[in-house]
């Protein structure tokens, strides 16, 4: 055996890592986080945290146990300026606190934020409150969502969903459906924006067809957290 010498390359202070834990059974949005980060050099380290095969409210509450342990599986070399937890729904039942306050136990970074988070800022940046809100799942998770954002100054009084608990058919709900539903609800003169919710809904493909049919702002759990993310990256 030769022993071979090398060199090792230093990391580029300018470029920090983003992290993103991802539900286990998310199918969607590693591929549309990869769309909207794609001009960027900033790597994405993705880590997964267990979930359930059925959304509930119980479900979502189980990942707050699990948050540090997939949290702390981000590589640990580098601190990291911004991680996102991909999930809305245990979002608005775990609280954007406690669930920033359970990443930064396990994993450096300055940053945390997920979609509701998010979609609030992106709101506000855009200065739109009052939304129609389409929704894959069941009512006991659609409640305390609608709650979570009109605590944050959101009023979701037009709502719809596709009323689907599984997950393994949520992440396949035709773009089509997802552009027809929402064009409908966002069509009512009473709201001034869309929101799409569940980072599992497919989205990205779906966004410009609804906002050029209706003339109005359309966000997502997907892009309203890529968005975030990259403001945080560059925020003083």
């Amino acid at each position: 055996m030769t022993q071979i010498p090398y060199t090792l390359d230093e990391d580029d202070p300018q470029i920090s890592p983003l992290g993103l834990i991802v539900l286990q059974v998310d199918e969607t949005i590693e591929p549309e986080l990869s769309a909207y980060f794609s001009d960027q050099k900033n790597p994405l380290y993705v880590t997964r945290i267990p979930s359930g095969i059925e959304v509930t409210t119980e479900s979502l509450s189980e990942m707050e146990k699990a948050l540090p342990a997939a949290a702390e599986l981000l590589p640990s070399v580098r601190p990291f300026r911004v991680v996102g937890y991909g999930c809305t729904s245990a979002s608005s039942v775990i609280g954007s606190e406690r669930v920033a306050d359970l990443v930064k136990q396990a994993c450096k970074t300055d940053e945390v934020t997920n979609p509701l988070r998010a979609a609030t800022a992106c709101a506000a940046d855009l200065g739109v409150s009052k939304f129609a809100l389409l929704s894959p799942y069941i009512e006991e998770v659609n409640a305390p969502l609608r709650t979570a954002f009109s605590e944050n100054g959101i009023t979701m009084d037009v709502f719809g969903t596709f009323g689907q608990a599984e997950e393994a058919k949520v992440a396949r709900i035709s773009v089509q459906s997802v552009i027809d539903a929402a064009t409908d609800l966002g069509s009512d003169p009473s709201v001034d924006a869309v929101f799409l919710s569940c980072t599992n809904l497919r989205t990205f493909d779906a966004i410009p067809e609804i906002r050029e049919r209706i003339g109005k702002p359309v966000l997502s759990s997907n892009q309203s957290l890529a968005w975030h993310m990259r403001r945080l990256n560059v925020a003083d």
